[in-house]
């Protein structure tokens, strides 16, 4: 475990030493205050203290800035050459995948940090339903560290930072859109499946205050399959 926590010190400090956090940290929260205080759901004429304004505007936020921080996680690596010498120490494929996966986690976390003011402007303004707006939270979180493992595999898969980026939102975009689009056209065991399949269904249930274990075992089982397919093609890449 103490190896997975240098490599994700390790990354965290490379994220700020690049500038690579600021400026993720600055689109993020001018668009997300943009969209939820400004434009659009803007939160003042909802008549509701609540933060789904916030959450859905995330929601896409997100979805669009993952990729640009896990594209490099290992495609630089990759091309770079150092992954080889990462790997000839004392640590696992797998620790370096949980490691690097963390590290991503944890800018994403010090972002939604960042946003808990909107929840104390909101709570002034009227009665905040905390319960709910934890869920939100959490299920920004779980959303993230779903798209985190898959731009990790992406980052994998190549050396190449453009391409990793491209295969992890291309990927994104079947979980955010595809599935969601082809539930509605769909009906039987196919609608049920695509349904089933759609990040907008588990990500709406839970950021509601609803906390369904289906929800959570969609998005632990989305990370689980990510991060042991990074790990496998690392493994292979080992091997070959």
């Amino acid at each position: 475990m103490q190896a997975v926590w240098v490599i994700a010190k390790r990354e965290v400090n490379s994220f700020f030493d690049s500038l690579v956090a600021y400026i993720l940290l600055v689109l993020f929260l001018g668009f997300s205050g943009f969209f939820t205080w400004l434009f659009g759901a803007d939160i003042f004429l909802s008549g509701q203290a609540n933060l789904q304004a916030f959450f859905s505007t995330a929601y896409w936020s997100l979805f669009f800035f993952i990729p640009a921080i896990t594209m490099r996680l290992l495609a630089e690596e990759n091309k770079t050459g150092t992954i080889e010498l990462l790997l000839t120490k004392a640590v696992t494929d797998r620790q370096v995948v949980v490691g690097k996966f963390l590290s991503a986690c944890i800018l994403v976390g010090i972002a939604l940090i960042f946003t808990l003011p909107y929840a104390f402007t909101v709570a002034s303004i009227g009665p905040l339903d905390w319960g709910a707006t934890l869920c939100g939270y959490l299920s920004l979180m779980l959303m993230s560290a779903s798209y985190i493992s898959i731009g990790l595999y992406a980052s994998s898969l190549t050396s190449n930072q453009v391409v990793a980026f491209l295969i992890s939102l291309f990927a994104g975009l079947c979980f955010h859109v595809l599935f969601d689009a082809l539930a509605a056209n769909f009906t039987g065991f196919a609608g049920m499946l695509f349904s089933t399949l759609s990040m907008s269904e588990h990500f709406d249930s839970l950021s509601r205050g609803v906390i369904d274990t289906r929800d959570l075992i969609y998005f632990f089982s989305i990370v689980a399959a990510g991060l042991l397919l990074a790990e496998f093609s690392l493994t292979k890449r080992n091997l070959e």
